[in-house]
């Protein structure tokens, strides 16, 4: 009578254990509307992970959680960030979740030939940032500093892609992310192509940035660096419209009258390169501008369609202007929209 009583006990004791064990690692917590957040910092112990989810109800038990990330071998796999959950999971999707990284991040993905000013807006659309806050710090801030970027700041430099942040990312770690990605770039293969064509970042990125600006089609950015570097070896002025229309301030004025207006990047009113980028180029332009196509073209004119047809000579360019425009030739220009 005493085994018996002392199974019985025993077996209701499992038994418990087993319910009690059942509901804490196996069963779902509720659905949460919205989700909870919670942000896991680098450095923080397992315990202290397990008590802010528990806190937050995302697991029904911060000792089930415990227990199961060290039978698990999973709780020292946890990766730092900000998550959302949902609810309605166990403790061994919760994990899941935090060895898969499966954070909350807010996605900007930076398209090729934007300005600085142009960036600005697009990163502060996504809640992120103030708009006047990362101009001012990509233009005039200590990173840009730092990096002896002065005086025209991080134009040409905030390299396009797609980024992912943390929803508490601060204007800094979105110019040091966008930044780091266009260092990237410059691995020692294109140091070396730098120095042999005779190129320093800024020249590299100006010449690319007015590349990435007048070319439509990509498979003419080549021919177009190509046109650019005649004109800069011959001393004529480059007459690109895209120069003449740059603003810092992100101000718009038509190729009409932009290429009739004095500034400092208006390359109609001088020799040379602008004082810096006009736009932030992407990677096919800077490769372009490092490896430009051998030609003997001085002119180009955009056609219907992105495309434009080259010319070896004035006279030759005035007449496929007229072709073009069906109307009296313009002025002698590398580039007329």
């Amino acid at each position: 009578m005493k085994l018996a009583a002392a199974l019985l006990v025993i077996a209701i004791v499992v038994g418990a254990s087993y319910a009690a064990l059942s509901y804490y690692f196996l069963s779902p917590t509720e659905r949460f509307a919205p989700p909870r957040e919670v942000t896991i910092e680098k450095g923080e112990s397992f315990r202290q992970i397990a008590r802010a989810l528990a806190d937050a109800g995302v697991v029904r038990s911060e000792l089930a959680l415990r227990l199961y990330g060290r039978m698990s071998l999973t709780a020292s796999q946890i990766k730092p960030g900000d998550y959302a959950f949902k609810g309605g999971e166990r403790v061994p999707d919760v994990m899941r979740h935090l060895v898969k990284g499966d954070f909350v991040v807010v996605t900007v993905t930076i398209p090729e030939g934007l300005s600085v000013h142009e960036i600005a807006e697009r990163v502060a659309a996504t809640g992120l940032v103030c708009e006047d806050e990362f101009e001012n710090a990509a233009r005039d801030g200590e990173i840009v500093r730092a990096l002896g970027l002065m005086p025209l700041g991080a134009e040409g430099y905030l390299f396009p892609a797609t980024y992912k942040f943390s929803p508490h990312a601060k204007t800094n770690d979105v110019l040091v992310a966008m930044l780091a990605r266009f260092y990237q770039v410059l691995t020692p293969q294109v140091e070396a192509r730098m120095f042999a064509v005779g190129l320093d970042a800024r020249r590299l990125v100006t010449m690319a940035s007015i590349v990435e600006k007048e070319a439509k089609a990509p498979s003419e950015r080549p021919l177009i660096a190509g046109v650019f570097y005649n004109r800069l070896r011959l001393g004529m002025p480059l007459q690109s419209d895209p120069t003449a229309e740059y603003e810092l301030d992100g101000a718009k004025e038509s190729a009409a009258s932009a290429v009739h207006t004095t500034s400092a990047f208006n390359t109609y009113d001088f020799t040379g390169l602008p004082p810096g980028p006009i736009a932030n180029p992407g990677l096919k332009s800077i490769e372009a501008a490092l490896n430009p196509t051998p030609t003997d073209y001085l002119y180009f004119v955009a056609r219907e369609g992105g495309t434009h047809v080259f010319s070896k000579s004035y006279d030759e360019h005035r007449r496929v202007i007229a072709s073009e425009r069906k109307a009296p030739a313009a002025p002698a220009a590398a580039s007329v929209k």
